[in-house]
């Protein structure tokens, strides 16, 4: 089932996907892989495999709402845009949160996406 919106909350090692309507809600989480080599880079290595994993679980969804820590926000956005730059436009916000629930998540990136929908006068197909 691909929905139209989903919010994302991710940290450096998990992402929490939750994809929604009015009725319905889809989660997927990602994790990092624990792997570790004594390759040099190794880490950012890491890191890019599982920024990857978490784009292509978003491929094909209209709009997005990243929030998580700050940090992991901009290194997740710096990704993007170096890596995934097609993805770029479908995430539509970046909000700095603690560790809601799935249900805080999607009631707080519903009314997110109302007041986006809103101002940039498109229907909501929620």
């Amino acid at each position: 089932m691909s929905l139209f919106h989903a919010v994302v909350w991710l940290d450096h090692h998990n992402a929490n996907i939750l994809q929604f309507d009015a009725e319905h809600v889809q989660a997927e989480k990602v994790k990092s892989s624990s792997r570790h080599s004594k390759q040099h880079g190794s880490a950012v290595r890491t890191e890019h495999e599982f920024y990857a994993e978490v784009c292509a679980a978003l491929d094909g969804i209209a709009e997005i709402l990243v929030v998580g820590s700050s940090t992991a926000q901009a290194d997740f956005k710096h990704y993007v845009e170096k890596h995934r730059p097609a993805l770029a436009p479908q995430i539509v916000g970046y909000e700095t949160v603690d560790h809601p629930s799935d249900k805080q998540l999607v009631a707080m990136a519903r009314q997110y996406f109302l007041k986006y929908d809103r101002m940039n006068g498109t229907p909501t197909p929620m």
